[in-house]
């Protein structure tokens, strides 16, 4: 059974992802050519070195620091998924909040553990007063397959930052 609540500040060290398996073994990606979506064999596997988690619990601490959603998913105790929203308007009319992590643990995903966390997102955005959760979500096919079922779509306003950062991700937003 999964257990879904708010991550506390005081909870933010490396040890709350012991029991998390980031890693995702990719085979085919999207990849933006010539102003056109393609999918591209690319296969590379993706995992968090220690500095990868370091600057991870840095971030969400930061998140919750300036009033922004850690949200959580547990099983037997163990943190499984875990979303983040920022708290920092943004875009040309101020209306996009930033969905800035999404990740379940390889051991527990298709369980609709993404989707649930998910869902969270968007509910704590609305009630915050956006009208749009941005993401720049990563290139795998089978991740762009779950965010497209969530109804994202290619993002109209594009947040330079996050391109910068991850120049082969999707820029994509959610209408809540």
């Amino acid at each position: 059974m999964i257990h879904y609540r708010k991550i506390e500040p005081h909870e933010l060290n490396r040890e709350l992802f012991s029991h998390f398996i980031r890693l995702q073994e990719v085979t085919e990606c999207w990849r933006l050519e010539e102003n056109q979506w393609i999918i591209r064999e690319d296969p590379f596997v993706d995992d968090w070195t220690e500095e990868d988690y370091r600057q991870l619990l840095s971030q969400l601490r930061k998140t919750l620091a300036e009033g922004g959603l850690v949200w959580g998913a547990f099983s037997q105790g163990h943190l499984k998924g875990f979303v983040s929203v920022e708290a920092v308007f943004f875009g040309t009319e101020q209306k996009y909040l930033d969905l800035s992590n999404l990740h379940v643990s390889r051991d527990l995903r298709r369980h609709g553990i993404g989707t649930a966390l998910f869902l969270e997102a968007k509910k704590w955005a609305a009630a915050q007063g956006a009208d749009l959760l941005y993401l720049s979500a990563h290139s795998a096919v089978e991740t762009q397959a779950f965010y497209r079922k969530m109804g994202c779509v290619e993002a109209k306003y594009r947040h330079q930052q996050h391109i910068d950062r991850e120049p082969f991700d999707c820029q994509m937003e959610c209408r809540l």
